[in-house]
């Protein structure tokens, strides 16, 4: 009879499989509701209790949902392309595939054991054929897809192609690469086909091109921004430099405005909207064109403020520029490489976030002003970017003050533009209330009349144009891997050619290596068999590449965001998935995702490629939905409690007052290995130590210096440097007592190190709060909790942990206090001869508990606010069992409030009252609010102050009749004993005093 969670929860995670309870229908009479969890990548670590929170907040609203009468789709899968199984396989030699395939069945178990209510049916792994295909399928669409901006969609590169035909592209209003020439229809149809090629090229919604990129030597590949932390890579810290490299690229910067205005049609964070819209980087301003002195060179810049241009002093280059190594004297050409080099080795982020380092050099080159037609120096500088506008700034330093800050470093004019304003201290960079000066044609004018003034001119000179500009840039889309998706692309005279449909996918070959090859190129580059054979439509070996029928295949692979781009539709699928990568059915049966959990770091990586790819599949009438997530929410993070041991490196003495003569200090480096006690200090014991240690040093000054401190050590004061080294948090006890030998054993380095222990001989470690990780030792494996308290527990406490998007720290010995509460949930079913549930007339107590609990829980979990519904569990079982109840009428629904969140208790229990289905299909329970309308007060009875009894009467009795009741009380008779109240005192609804 007792709670045996380990056999319950096997039992019913079983049940579930066998009987396959979660399976979504793509047909059913129910409204649809889709949940999604962001799918995990399956790393060999596998779980840790940290990975599910998100997990079990989506799983309680999908059980709620079936609870409501929904059918639910509710997935999972992997996004199982990915470097960390591709560095184990250049380390071991063991092919991707299979790491890949043994780190998803720990996954799956460990997700099967947590009682996840996954429809495992519908599972996605995105380095599986059969769904590359369709991945490689999207990208082909891509190719023959541009952007009209007449049409604001995507169309087929066909109506283009027709267009140029009978119109050239003097009409086009298209989303392309800048600077193609101008042509007409009669030149179109005269032009080559590879010709005609290079130019659809420029057009095409993805395109090869030359990029600037994120070049990581150690990994062999190029990274995406957002796998660069503080300038080295997110994978292995490796150093970032950048690199031209010809790339694959998406134009996902046509989508920018609708990217911006989708967001005002989802249900999303505003905190997460606006990464969004900084990620986007809408400005709206003006273009203006710089001709370059001496050179058949226009510069291209982007102004916000093109009432400013008289403020112009100079102009400054991205480093990586393409004009740089053109217009730079040779004077100024060291001076230049050199700046040049260093900048490569800094990532675009660094850059960004680095405002306090003003640096730079002069080209030696000129460009002209557009009105006044002096020269202005050009210089190149770091805090320019090439991917952000043109890569040219024109630098108004009474305007800005980064470039006010530029031009004072490098003593460069800073003329004043502004009426009555003074810039000798700091630039002026508001836009109110300020007339311009200086300016000629725009002396007087305030900042809107003035920037359309310059506008007009500039368009009259041909040298600008108003504008909008977006810091949204292009997404390179190729990857110097081995494991990620195979580009469907062969090369006939270095032109990209599709594979046709019918032949996908194109399979990753075998290498012998996963390395680069010597050459250079990406792993691919190793494989025997990686050409595409035009007749047989087939890949065939290397050697027969003779560029008449047999052709090169496509090097690189895809990125990460490819397969998770789409994978949601996937999804929606229940049967054979070979001729579409979803029906036409189920796609408008499911449309798209109404709940999407996840983590906010991908607020400007899957989510915005993941809306790019769907606007696009939308346009071409793939889906018929906009947006791929109505709602979404970022649940925060679960920190590890770390364990820190403390390390002796130093010793530092000193004696006397400081500038006094008799003052003497110095500090000393240890040759040995010795670890603290936190926090533990005992003058006598440091002094011991003193002794006995080997200074770490080659200078005998020092050495002598530290051997007469030791001489006169009494007169000294000792302080020990330390710092601070991880240790597995498995090592440390709940006192933070360190397993020493444990430590030595894991930690080879420190096997004969010194430990300063307690007085009690016990070594305690630091304990800080900070993000559970692997590299952290602090890591706590669900499976050890499932173990030792059950998936059930495991689920309450992660929610009762705190508000589901707020960070909270992990201390498994809060566990006891949830796996406390089942086990009072149990006993209040069960007890020692077997069930305690019987059909008693439920109490207005027993009522009133059951109600407030499904008024709160329901609440609860439609705020998603699941943290208070586990206090709220807590109060109605507390309740419950002190009113004794036994009622079925109370108890039997108490388990559909308690099984999103238990799931395996509450099915036992409903089991053991009798039924037979599933308790994930019973309807959710309708609150009531008349039991919780008070119909009667229990009054205290007091007498001269002194409350004697009380006495329960209705709410609505009226004052008198109140004391009449009262008065005609047997206990009131016995405490007056015959005597005659002076006066009774009655507030309705609260006392009875009776004075006398």
């Amino acid at each position: 009879m007792r709670y045996d969670f380990n056999q319950i929860e096997k039992k019913w995670q079983d049940h579930w499989a066998k009987n396959e309870t979660f399976k979504a229908s793509n047909n059913s009479d129910k409204p649809k509701y889709y949940v999604l969890d962001m799918f995990p990548y399956p790393s060999g670590a596998g779980l840790h209790v940290g990975h599910p929170l998100g997990y079990i907040a989506s799983d309680i609203y999908a059980r709620y949902k079936r609870h409501k009468g929904f059918n639910v789709l509710h997935p999972q899968g992997y996004d199982s392309f990915g470097l960390p199984a591709e560095q184990y396989a250049i380390q071991t030699g063991q092919h991707p595939a299979v790491t890949t395939e043994t780190n998803i069945k720990t996954y799956r178990r460990q997700l099967d054991q947590i009682g996840f209510s996954f429809d495992w049916s519908r599972e996605v792994r995105t380095s599986n054929p059969e769904y590359y295909k369709w991945t490689q399928w999207i990208f082909i669409q891509l190719f023959e897809s541009w952007y009209n901006y007449d049409s604001d969609k995507a169309e087929s590169i066909d109506i283009l192609t027709e267009l140029f035909k009978t119109e050239g592209n003097t009409t086009v209003n298209a989303a392309c690469d800048d600077n193609i020439d101008p042509f007409t229809a009669e030149e179109w149809n005269a032009f080559s086909d590879i010709e005609k090629q290079e130019i659809l090229l420029k057009y095409r919604l993805t395109y090869l091109a030359e990029t600037e990129v994120n070049w990581c030597p150690a990994l062999g590949t190029v990274l995406a921004n957002d796998e660069i932390v503080n300038g080295v890579s997110e994978r292995g810290g490796h150093p970032v430099v950048r690199k031209k490299m010809t790339q694959w690229s998406m134009r996902i910067s046509a989508y920018a405005e609708r990217l911006l205005q989708g967001l005002e049609t989802i249900d999303w964070t505003d905190s997460l909207k606006e990464s969004q819209r900084n990620w986007i980087g809408k400005s709206v301003g003006a273009s203006v064109t710089f001709n370059v002195n001496g050179h058949d060179k226009k510069i291209d810049v982007f102004t916000t403020r093109p009432d400013t241009i008289y403020g112009v002093s100079f102009m400054t280059l991205a480093p990586e520029h393409e004009y740089v190594s053109q217009i730079t004297t040779p004077e100024q050409e060291e001076a230049v490489n050199t700046y040049v080099e260093a900048t490569a080795k800094r990532s675009e982020r660094d850059r960004m976030a680095d405002v306090k380092t003003i640096s730079g050099v002069f080209t030696g080159a000129y460009a002209e002003h557009p009105f006044t037609k002096e020269p202005i120096p050009i210089w190149i500088g770091d805090y320019v970017l090439a991917s952000y506008g043109t890569g040219a700034v024109m630098a108004v330093p009474c305007g800005d003050q980064r470039d006010y800050d530029f031009a004072k470093h490098f003593n460069i004019p800073i003329p004043n533009i502004f009426e009555g304003i003074d810039i000798s201290e700091e630039a002026f960079a508001s836009k109110d209330n300020v007339k311009i000066a200086n300016s000629d044609f725009l002396n007087g004018m305030n900042y809107k009349k003035a920037s359309k003034s310059a506008i007009y001119e500039l368009e009259q000179l041909g040298q600008g144009e108003g504008k909008i500009n977006y810091r949204l840039r292009d997404a390179v889309f190729s990857r110097q891997r081995y494991w990620g998706e195979p580009f469907p692309v062969y090369y006939v005279n270095g032109m990209p050619q599709m594979i046709d449909v019918k032949h996908l996918p194109l399979t990753l070959p075998e290498v012998e290596k996963y390395l680069p090859t010597e050459e250079g190129e990406p792993p691919l580059g190793r494989a025997e068999y990686w050409a595409w054979d035009t007749n047989a439509n087939a890949v065939v070996s290397n050697d027969k590449i003779d560029n008449v029928t047999v052709f090169p295949l496509e090097l690189n692979t895809m990125p990460g965001w490819a397969g998770s781009s789409w994978y949601f539709f996937r999804y929606m699928e229940d049967a054979m998935r070979d001729e579409k990568f979803a029906s036409e059915d189920a796609l408008n049966y499911w449309e798209n995702v109404d709940l999407y959990i996840g983590g906010s770091e991908h607020a400007t990586g899957h989510l915005l490629y993941s809306r790019f790819w769907v606007k696009f599949m939308k346009d071409r009438g793939f889906v018929g939905v906009d947006e791929p997530f109505k709602k979404l929410i970022n649940q925060g993070m679960i920190l590890g409690t770390s364990a820190f041991v403390t390390r002796v490196h130093q010793i530092k003495f000193s004696k006397g007052k400081l500038n006094s003569d008799k003052h003497h200090s110095g500090s000393i480096e240890i040759e040995e290995k010795v670890l603290l006690s936190a926090d533990f200090w005992d003058e006598d014991v440091v002094k011991n130590f003193a002794k006995k240690v080997t200074p770490k040093t080659k200078y005998q000054k020092l050495i002598d210096g530290y051997k007469t401190m030791l001489q006169n050590i009494d007169e000294y004061e000792l302080n020990l440097v330390v710092d601070n080294i991880h240790a597995d948090v498995s090592f440390v006890n709940s006192s933070d007592e360190l397993d020493i030998e444990a430590f030595k054993n894991w930690r080879a380095e420190f096997k004969n190190a010194e430990f300063i222990t307690e007085k009690d001989g016990t070594f305690k470690v630091k304990r800080d709060v900070e993000k559970m990780s692997k590299s952290k030792y602090n890591v706590v494996n669900p499976d050890d909790i499932v173990a030792n308290y059950g998936a059930d527990s495991l689920r309450l406490y992660e929610m009762f942990l705190g508000p589901l998007e707020q960070y909270k720290p992990w201390n498994t010995a809060g566990i006891t206090g949830v796996h406390s509460f089942l086990k009072k949930l149990w006993k209040l079913y069960v007890g020692q001869e077997g069930l305690n549930v019987n059909d008693p007339e439920p109490t207005k107590d027993n009522l009133k508990t059951l109600h407030k609990t499904i008024k709160k829980v329901e609440e609860d979990i439609e705020n998603f606010s699941f943290n208070t519904s586990v206090s709220t569990f807590m109060i109605a079982v507390n309740e419950l069992t002190a009113q004794k109840c036994r009622s079925k009428a109370i108890l039997e629904p108490l388990l559909v409030l308690i099984s999103p969140y238990a799931p395996h208790i509450a099915e036992e229990l409903w089991e053991r009252l009798g039924h037979s289905e599933s308790i994930s299909t019973e309807p959710f329970l309708k609150f009531d609010d008349k039991h919780l309308i008070e119909s009667s007060k229990n009054y205290p009875i007091s007498f001269n102050g002194k409350m004697r009894f009380t006495m329960e009467l209705p709410l609505d009795m009226s004052k008198d009749d109140i004391e009449a009741a009262v008065l005609a009380n047997d206990k009131t008779q016995e405490q007056l004993q015959g005597r005659t109240p002076k006066k009774v005192i009655v507030v309705p609804g609260k006392i009875v005093n009776i004075v006398g």
